[in-house]
This record gives structure tokens, sequence and C-alpha cells, in this order.
């Protein structure tokens, strides 16, 4: 198998700050690095798909526990599916799927997917907007981090971003988000890490050679940062082109938004895309009245929902292997929150807690990982799912089983340290640290810092372009907690001295702005 032999000239692709209002820019220009894609016999690295289900998805409404069907029953006959129309699952006889999922279905009885079950966190929100902040930073309940998970991975794997992006080494982008704005999951500690096409009608405008114009308004210091991320945009566009053009032929897909967004990501890694993640999302599963057909449990809101999602899942998976790049693809759904075990009196489940997540692609460990959630004899509003498995050890999993990133790394990443799952079969293997060195270096560095990790104090190195130059320290938070420069400059590398012996130990950043330039490190102080 070649998928891990790299060429360093051609690593994994880099990443796009959202810009201003939060939209990507969607010009294009002349790619000297797109050339790239033609080059040479492209063998990229391993790629994640996330899914997001908008609004809350019925865990116990896609997969059912058939050794606590009586249980259900008493809490929620107006939704519950009838107990011969769920799916059964290849060496699972007590968990059984919705039927609208038989693309899914299909894939799971194959070994292409892991269902991942009860999963959230402690003491959870039921909030829309703050659960699926704490999915996409990967905080606790009572923590706000201004950084998505993904985003300080792809910092961390590409530290000089966004100096000297795109280049030789790293021409494409790192992430791709297919809505309206760069969402949190991909923040990095300093700005936006991935490239933003708001519909797939904008994806084709981009091939037919229809663009918006970049902003070009004064935005005081920030200025040549926007212009400096305008030119990364167009050149990233340039790549984006490219790729869709290598691409002539695809399985057919169905007619729904999300298939459309899944068929444009696989169009692209086909195409010789060197982009490690890609964001699509479906809405709707806010499912408070109406979830269910009154007459038929089968059919209903719900149940289209899950039509959607697993036929889509479905026809990428298809579209992947006819195009031979199944093998370095996996996909993950995740929701904000599950619904109650009980349903409400308008046809449907308010928010609940713990959900089940879906692993998927070839290069997964089908199965079954977590019990089946245990439901009361007779629930009522206050019973919830209670969490069995901690979601960011998702994250961490697929961070060191996928990614290939060492565990002692991870704690930095996720700003947290929890247990690992086995989600992958251990034969997978593991990407070579020289293209891991070479991700490292990059771009160009205007900042250095060392020791790293370190206990009291440590050297800061950084080169200024002359004028106001500014070396901060900033915590998980985002919040300022040391300045070791703050003056005018003439151009030059200069040496300074950061002092940090009052400070907790943990993970920090450490922040260079200098005439409109930005670069931010990761550094971790400890005991």
């Amino acid at each position: 198998m070649k998928r891990r032999n790299f060429l360093k000239n051609i690593s994994a692709g880099v990443a796009l700050p959202s810009l201003l209002s939060g939209l990507g820019v969607r010009a294009y220009a002349s790619n000297p690095y797109s050339q790239l894609l033609h080059d040479f016999n492209i063998d990229t690295d391993h790629v994640l798909v996330i899914i997001q289900l908008e609004g809350g998805n019925d865990g116990l409404g896609t997969l059912v526990p058939l050794d606590q069907y009586d249980h259900l029953y008493n809490g929620r006959a107006s939704v519950l599916l009838p107990e011969n129309s769920l799916l059964p699952l290849t060496n699972n006889l007590t968990l059984g799927m919705h039927p609208a999922l038989s693309g899914l279905h299909s894939l799971y009885n194959d070994g292409k997917v892991r269902i991942i079950q009860n999963v959230g966190y402690p003491n959870p929100s039921l909030s829309h907007f703050r659960a699926t902040d704490i999915w996409m930073s990967g905080s606790d309940a009572d923590e706000y981090f201004p950084s998505g998970w993904a985003g300080r991975y792809l910092s961390y794997e590409y530290p000089n971003f966004p100096i000297d992006y795109p280049n030789p080494d790293v021409p494409h982008p790192l992430a791709i988000e297919i809505g309206n704005s760069i969402s949190l999951t991909l923040m990095g500690p300093q700005s936006g890490m991935g490239y933003v096409i708001p519909s797939t009608g904008d994806f084709y405008n981009l091939l037919a050679g229809v663009q918006d114009p970049a902003p070009n308004t004064p935005a005081g210091e920030q200025l040549a940062y926007v212009r400096l991320i305008a030119q990364q945009s167009r050149e990233y566009a340039q790549s984006i082109i490219d790729a869709s053009d290598m691409i002539t032929d695809q399985k057919i897909y169905p007619d729904t938004p999300l298939a459309a967004k899944l068929k444009v990501v696989s169009r692209l890694i086909a195409g010789g895309l060197q982009t490690r993640v890609y964001i699509v999302s479906i809405g709707g599963f806010d499912t408070h009245d109406q979830q269910v057909d009154p007459n038929d449990h089968t059919v209903g809101e719900h149940a289209n929902l899950l039509s959607q999602l697993g036929d889509a899942i479905k026809a990428f998976m298809d579209d992947l292997d006819y195009l031979g790049t199944a093998e370095r693809v996996i996909g993950m759904t995740f929701s904000e929150f599950g619904r109650r075990i009980i349903s409400n009196f308008s046809g449907g489940t308010d928010h609940g807690e713990a959900a089940p997540m879906f692993l998927f692609g070839k290069s997964v460990a089908g199965g079954v990982t977590g019990a089946n959630p245990q439901i009361p004899q007779n629930p009522n509003v206050l019973d919830n799912l209670p969490m069995e498995i901690d979601f960011r050890s998702v994250y961490a999993s697929v961070l060191r089983d996928w990614f290939c990133v060492p565990e002692s790394d991870i704690p930095g990443i996720l700003l947290h340290d929890l247990p690992y799952l086995n989600l992958f079969p251990a034969s997978l293997p593991c990407v070579s640290t020289s293209v891991h060195d070479a991700n490292q270096l990059a771009g160009k560095a205007l900042l250095k810092v060392w020791p790293n990790p370190f206990r009291t104090s440590a050297t800061l190195e950084y080169e200024t372009s002359g004028g106001m130059t500014l070396v901060q320290l900033l915590d998980s938070s985002g919040r300022i907690v040391a300045t070791p420069v703050n003056t005018w400059q003439p151009a030059g590398t200069y040496q300074a001295h950061l002092e940090a012996s009052q400070l907790a130990p943990g993970a920090y950043y450490c922040r260079l702005i200098t005439d409109g330039q930005q670069q931010t490190k990761p550094v971790v102080k400890i005991r």
C-alpha cells in the first residue's frame, strides 16, 4: 500500500482563515503551485470528513437497544419504531438500526462502520449554541475555548502558517468547509484554518469562473494581513479548480444537499487536493414535534433526515471505491446532543444528553464501542442517557491512530488528557516522522521558543519587518497572560526573555504580531 509513501514536496495542504465577516474569499487566479497536481503521482495523507448533524439527533430513534425495548415503550410509545422494522446488525443482536439508514446499515454489515455508543461529556449543556461550541472546541462545560480541536491540530502540524503559504511543500488548503462560514472546529489559536466554500453552487460557480471580489477596505494594522490571506485565497481557489478538473466521472449520488456536498469532497480528494480535513453539515435534527408520522413511525421528519444521511454516506463510500481513494478517507458524524428518553406531547423529543456517533470508512474497525444505554423501567422527564464515552476520547483516538500524532502531543492539542478508544485496526500504518518534520518546516518561521516545554522561563527569537512589534503569551481561553515584547523596532531578528514562573502548568500560545503579519506557536509549561 502506497498511501504513506510521500514525496516531501507534495506533503499535505494548508489552510485559509475566514475574512472580516467570516465569509471565505472565493476569487481565483493563476497558482504556480497547482501544476504540482499534474507533475507528480500524488499519494496524499489520510483525510477526515466531518458530518455535523445540526439540531441534536435522537440517538434512541437512530439505534434502538432491543434489550431495553419494553422500557422504551413505556416512555416513548408515540415515537418508538416498531421492533420488527429495525435493521439487525451483524454480530450485535441487541441493537437495531432505523430502517431509513439502509445505506449505512449495508456499510456496517460490510465492516466499514464503527458505532460509538453513549457519547457526551460531564455536566452537558442543552443549549444548541453552547453545546455546539463545546463539541467544536473540545472544552469542558465550564470552559470557553476560542479555538477548535481540528484547528489546533492543523496549527500543530503546520506551525508556520500563514507566513509564506501556499508554498511548494504545502500548496493546497489544509481544511475545507462547505457552509456559510468557517466553524469553530477549524479555528486555530491565531485564526481560521480552513477555506470556505459557502455552498455546492458556489463550488460550481468557481469552476465556471464566476467570482466574488475580495474585500478591499481599510482595516488599520490588519490590512496587510487581510491582503495576505486574500492572495492565499486566490491561489487556493485555483488549486481547487485544478483538482476538480482532474475528475470527469463519478458514481451517481442522491439528489440531496448533503449528497451534493459529499460529491464535491470526493471529487477534490480524487483530483489530488492534499487537504486533510473536510466539514459538511445537514440540519433539521431539532425534532421537538412531528418526529414521526403518527400512523407509521418508520416514516416522518426524522426518517427523512436519516435516509438522506445514510444514502449520502453510502454513495460517498461507493464513489471513493470507484475513484480509488477509499483506503485513506474516513468520516465521522457528530451532533451537539441527543434527545430525551421520553417523547413529548407534540409527537417529538426534547433536548437530551448522550447519543451515538458513527465513524465510517474502509480503514475503520467495524463494530460497536460501548454498551447499550440502560433505560429505566418507567422513564420520566428527568431521565436522560448518561455519558459512557467522552467525545474527546473519539477525537484523541482519531488524532493518534488516523493522523498519527504521538500520544505525548495530544493533550497539548485537545487541552485535555482522556482515555483512547480502539477504533481502527491495529495494523493501520502510520506516517513517517520525516513527513511530519517537513510539515513543521513548511512556510517561514518568524517566531521560535526554546526550551519547549519549559518550567519557569523561555527564550523567544522573532523576526520583525520593522515597525510596531508585539509578542504575547495567551492561555487556552485566549486571555493574554504576558507581553514580553511591545515596542517599535527596526527590521531584524531579536531575542527576548519570557518569564512565566507565576503561571500554572499547561498549554499556552506565543503570538507575534508585526507589520500586519501574525504567527502563533504552541508552548507548554511543565512543573
